[in-house]
């Protein structure tokens, strides 16, 4: 987007800085995947692509696609009667969405994080056996809004705090089951759940943690980098659930003062005065791109030494949609 990670001028004077960058960081397969999903329906079927919410919660990468013909809409009612494909996002969907989709003939394709996937398919197990579901998560994030939509209205009851999990009444503790938003802080949901669990011995949770493994890596590499730095450098967006969360992992992790920066033209510089040490990591929807210009605006006014700290490799792929694969456009 035009001016919106200018390079910014360099100040007099380079101090020594260690920069300490954290790995893995940055997109993930689930994100990787939907972004391959909105490119190679452009390059199969052409523009217009309609994509329901942001592909993924980063601005850079939604203009850069909306650049090459994609077109976001919030709802489906803002997309015409179409032959277009349209797309929805890595964070799911209600299940009223291709409903909805069906009922007017919409070609859809499903970017959903296979991950997000199979939390949709636990609650609704649950749901089928009859319990009743509680979803660890924050209200409103789209990912929440998506499982919460695979049920029955008022079949998900959502926990975000510890408070919440204090206070739930369920209809029978001997039925009850719990899931969680992947993108959580790994910490804070352990803490809901041991609450949920010790009031509710026979609550059945999930085989293995719902959070991600991105999620889980990205933290961790945090967590061994915060406590080294002065500052640290989260690059990614406001509405990015898993980037906020590492904020917060800095600082509890020992960090002075953690930051969420989209890109170097965002950064205020009287921040980092008189700093000797800093962290930067990238939430799972932030290009690499991103964190390179930042990276590259310190250099020009340190003198910067990098270290990249790797914690876990990762080197898991998910398949695309059929659609996308193999078969004719339409």
């Amino acid at each position: 987007m035009t001016g919106m990670c200018d390079e910014i001028r360099p100040r007099a004077g380079l101090l020594p800085l260690t920069i300490y960058v954290a790995a893995p960081r940055g997109f993930c397969a689930g994100v990787d995947r939907a972004i391959q999903i909105v490119e190679l329906a452009l390059a199969k079927y052409g523009a217009p692509v309609y994509v329901r919410h942001e592909i993924v919660h980063n601005r850079h990468v939604v203009e850069a696609l909306k650049a090459k013909g994609a077109i976001f809409v919030e709802e489906l009612d803002e997309i015409p009667d179409t032959q277009a494909p349209v797309i929805f996002s890595a964070h799911g969907v209600p299940k009223s969405v291709p409903e909805a989709a069906e009922a007017r003939h919409l070609f859809y394709l499903d970017a959903t994080c296979p991950l997000v996937s199979k939390v949709h398919i636990e609650a609704e197990r649950h749901h089928e056996d009859g319990r009743e579901v509680l979803l660890i998560g924050h209200a409103g994030h789209p990912e929440v809004l998506g499982t919460m939509g695979q049920l029955p209205e008022g079949s998900v009851h959502l926990i975000e705090t510890i408070d919440d999990a204090l206070a739930f009444t369920p209809k029978n503790p001997d039925a009850l089951a719990y899931t969680t938003q992947t993108t959580l802080s790994v910490d804070d949901t352990r803490a809901i759940a041991e609450v949920l669990k010790e009031r509710f011995p026979r609550m059945v949770g999930p085989r293995k943690d719902d959070i991600c493994y991105a999620t889980t890596n990205r933290q961790e590499a945090v967590k061994r980098i915060a406590p080294l730095c002065d500052r640290l450098i989260v690059v990614g967006s406001p509405n990015s659930s898993n980037s906020l969360r590492l904020v917060e992992v800095a600082e509890r992790a020992g960090c002075p003062r953690a930051m969420l920066v989209q890109c170097a033209a965002e950064i205020d510089w009287a921040n980092f005065i008189g700093i000797k040490s800093l962290g930067i990591t990238a939430g799972a929807s932030a290009p690499e791109v991103l964190v390179e210009g930042i990276i590259e605006a310190f250099k020009a006014r340190f003198a910067a030494k990098v270290q990249s700290v790797v914690t876990a490799e990762e080197d898991i792929a998910f398949k695309l949609p059929r659609q996308l694969r193999d078969g004719p456009a339409l």
